[in-house]
């Protein structure tokens, strides 16, 4: 139940058209809904413009079944990251609603409700092909929270050419997820070219010593060009998400 649906809900009570007590059903789990191993929280949306997300690692099919329905059962997106082929398959033979994102690990759902489009664009731009599942995350993200997305892949600063040919879309964007592993150094070149926001989201991609990523976060999170904010490692749920906010913020 998004902001919209609640004014109408509350029109209709007071236009006499729906009885209070039905109303009240409806608002019951509005706060959140007791599946016993989990608390859904279906007010998040109210408070935070998108619904509750699922971490699908370390719980069961049956888990990620019930937690889906609950929240689509409130009209809400649903969306599940890190899910692994099998385990999807277990939750598709229950809930064949859902959809498998095999390039991002991710299912997701879309809302009863169109969401409310953003203001501009996302674009997000990925250093690597062995980038593209964290990248593809964030674009799964701020593409159900109702945001543009436009993809420029395969531009790291290897060959920085490869980023110059993209230049007319990436002057007309509200905010930036710039994915990078090895050594991270494409947001800084990003966020000293444009006049938005840029999102950087470190990859556990590179060889021995980038440490599984900490070598990227460590120098996005150096970086000398302002306006530049870095999520977790691999968290490209975290860089759509906000990236989202962004677009719809203005």
């Amino acid at each position: 139940m998004n902001s919209d649906s609640l004014k109408q809900l509350l029109d209709q009570v007071a236009a006499g058209s729906m009885d209070p007590e039905q109303a009240m059903q409806r608002l019951k789990k509005l706060p959140y809904e007791d599946l016993g191993f989990a608390r859904v929280d279906h007010h998040r949306v109210l408070r935070r413009g998108f619904p509750e997300v699922i971490f699908g690692q370390g719980k069961t099919a049956e888990q990620i079944t019930a937690i889906s329905r609950s929240l689509h059962d409130q009209g809400a997106a649903v969306l599940v990251t890190r899910v692994d082929r099998a385990k999807a398959d277990a939750v598709l033979a229950e809930y064949p609603e859902l959809t498998y994102h095999a390039d991002c690990a991710c299912l997701s759902q879309l809302a009863t409700e169109a969401p409310q489009p953003g203001k501009g664009s996302v674009v997000v731009i990925a250093a690597g092909t062995s980038d593209l599942p964290v990248a593809q995350e964030a674009v799964l993200t701020a593409e159900l929270m109702g945001s543009k997305v436009e993809k420029v892949y395969d531009v790291g600063v290897s060959g920085l050419h490869r980023l110059a040919s993209a230049a007319d879309v990436l002057m007309n964007a509200s905010a930036y997820v710039v994915v990078a592993g090895m050594e991270g150094a494409l947001p800084s070149v990003v966020a000293g070219l444009v006049d938005k926001p840029v999102v950087a989201v470190p990859t556990s991609v590179g060889y021995g010593t980038s440490f599984g990523g900490l070598a990227a976060l460590l120098g996005m999170l150096n970086s000398c060009a302002p306006g530049l904010s870095v999520v977790n490692i691999d968290n490209g749920f975290g860089g759509g998400y906000l990236a989202g906010l962004i677009d719809h913020l203005g």
